[in-house]
C-alpha cells in the first residue's frame, strides 16, 4: 500500500516474479476494503499516507486480522513517528527507502513463512481443542457408564445380600453342589446339619467330603434330577430327613444340583 503510483508499480514488478498474489491501495481506506474482501497474508505499508498513516493502517489491521504480518516501508526519517506501533507489535518488520531488492525479497519470503507458521500453529491449536473436547466427552460418557455400572453392582449386592439372609433364615437345610461335585452354595442349616462353620466350613468342599453317603445316593439317583419329589432317608445317626432335588440347567444358565434337607421329618 503506498500513495505513490510509481513506488507500487516498481513493488509489483519485483514482487510479481515470485508468483505472489498482489493487491494494490493507495490509501488506508482502501486497504481495509481490500482486506474485507480477500484474504492477505502479507502486507506491505509506507507511512506517509493521506487521512491514514501507515502506523494507524496497522494497527486497525492487527486488530482486525492478527494472524496477517505486517511489514513498513518508508524512510529512515519515518523512524520515530512508527516505534510506538513497532512496539505495541502492530509491525512485523521496519523496512526503509530506498529497498535492496533482493533484500526485500527475502523479507517478503521470510514474512509469508512466517505467517505459513501462525496459520499452521492455530490449525494444530484448533485440532488440539477438538481432540481435547473429543477425550473430554468420551471421559464424561466413561464417568457415567462407570457410575452407572457402580450402581447397578451395589443395588445387586444389595439383593444379593437380602437373599442370602433370607436363605439363611429358612428352616431347612438348602446346598447347591456344582457338576463337578463342589459345595457353592450352603445356608445356616446346612452348616448345622453337616459341618461346622469355624471347623469345617461347606463351601468350596466336595460334596461326598462332608454329606452323608446315604444323600448323596439319593442325589446321584437319575429321578432326583429329573423331577422335584419329596423323599425320606434315614441317615446313620437313625434321624430321619425329608429332601428334595432340583436339577439347575433347564431354567437357569447355572449346572448341578440344589439339595434341599429337612430336619424336621418325623423319625
Amino acid at each position: 500500500m503506498d500513495d505513490e503510483e510509481n513506488i507500487a508499480s516498481a513493488l509489483v514488478r519485483l514482487l510479481r516474479r515470485d508468483g505472489y498474489n498482489i493487491l494494490r491501495a493507495n490509501s488506508g481506506k482502501a486497504g481495509l476494503e481490500l482486506l474485507a474482501q480477500h484474504e492477505v497474508g502479507v502486507i506491505i505499508s509506507d507511512q506517509r499516507m493521506p487521512e491514514m498513516t501507515g502506523a494507524e493502517f496497522l494497527s486497525k489491521v492487527k486488530e482486525l486480522y492478527p494472524d496477517t504480518v505486517r511489514i513498513m516501508l518508508s524512510g529512515y526519517t519515518d523512524l520515530n513517528s512508527v516505534t510506538d506501533a513497532i512496539n505495541r507489535g502492530a509491525i512485523y518488520k521496519f523496512l526503509t527507502k530506498p529497498w535492496e531488492d533482493d533484500l526485500l525479497r527475502e523479507n517478503v519470503e521470510e514474512a509469508f513463512k512466517h505467517h505459513e507458521m501462525k496459520l499452521e500453529n492455530a490449525r494444530l491449536t484448533q485440532q488440539l481443542q477438538t481432540v481435547n473436547d473429543t477425550l473430554s466427552n468420551v471421559n464424561h460418557e466413561l464417568e457415567r457408564r462407570v457410575a452407572e455400572k457402580t450402581g447397578e453392582i451395589v443395588r445387586n449386592l444389595h439383593i444379593l445380600q437380602i437373599s442370602q439372609d433370607i436363605l439363611d433364615f429358612l428352616p431347612v437345610a438348602v446346598l447347591g453342589i456344582g457338576d463337578d461335585g463342589l459345595i457353592a452354595i450352603a445356608n445356616q442349616m446346612a452348616h448345622k446339619l453337616f459341618g461346622n462353620l469355624e471347623e469345617c466350613p461347606l463351601l468350596g468342599e466336595m460334596a461326598s467330603d462332608v454329606l452323608p453317603a446315604e444323600l448323596l445316593t439319593g442325589v446321584a439317583a437319575r429321578e432326583c434330577c429329573k423331577q422335584a419329589e419329596k423323599k425320606q432317608v434315614r441317615l446313620a445317626d437313625g434321624q430321619s430327613v425329608n429332601y428334595w432335588c432340583y436339577s439347575m440347567g433347564e431354567l437357569s444358565h447355572a449346572k448341578g444340583v440344589v439339595l434341599v434337607v429337612d430336619p424336621g421329618a418325623p423319625s
